[in-house]
């Protein structure tokens, strides 16, 4: 007895609609991070597995969208900033000075990126601060302003852009990441005024 031509349909549209349900979750978990397993510090992210075997297919698959060679784990860890330390995204109308503690490592380099990872076109065309080169105070202690404009000492600059991430990268850090990670061990992200 053959089935009524109703069913071939309903299910061609079951499996219709499971395709692109499974489509569109992929979609939006390979464009909202690396998968799972995020390490958050206060406003900074961390994906340590990305660098080292136990990389999930979601992580993989964002990583090769967006055509990153990440660092691996035996070499640092990369944290991302989109938001300041209030939890408000980070905008590039607005002024911000980031200030405070480093977690120990080897090396480091703080920037401001695109949300997509892309460096920004600025008037300085400054994309970045390396631990080497950066003005100090007196004990140690750093800041850095985030302005379109330019100010005085460390400054970076997120041009024209609408919104922007800051990038910290820790080379050789003995940073564990099974470990809850100290808030007061990374910069804060303060807003100063927005124009």
């Amino acid at each position: 007895m053959r089935a009524p031509l109703g069913a071939y349909f309903r299910a061609f549209a079951v499996a219709l609609c499971g395709w692109a349900l499974g489509l569109g979750l992929t979609a939006v978990a390979v464009s909202s991070g690396y998968g799972f397993g995020a390490l958050r510090v206060g406003p900074w992210t961390a994906w340590p597995q990305i660098g080292g075997l136990e990389i999930d297919p979601f992580a993989r698959a964002a990583l090769a969208k967006r055509g990153e060679a990440p660092l691996g784990k035996d070499q640092g860890m990369t944290f991302v900033a989109e938001a300041d330390s209030s939890g408000a995204p980070l905008e590039g109308r607005c002024e911000y000075r980031l200030e405070g503690a480093l977690p120990r490592a080897r090396f480091w380099t703080i920037g401001l990126a695109s949300p997509a990872g892309e460096p920004l076109a600025n008037p300085a065309g400054r994309h970045y601060y390396a631990s080497t080169y950066l003005l100090r105070r007196e004990g140690g202690a750093f800041d850095v302003a985030l302005a379109r404009e330019a100010r005085p000492g460390n400054w970076l600059s997120p041009g024209d852009a609408r919104s922007f991430v800051v990038v910290l990268r820790l080379y050789e850090t003995p940073l564990d990441p099974a470990a809850r990670a100290d808030p007061a061990g990374f910069p804060r992200i303060i807003k100063t005024g927005c124009a």
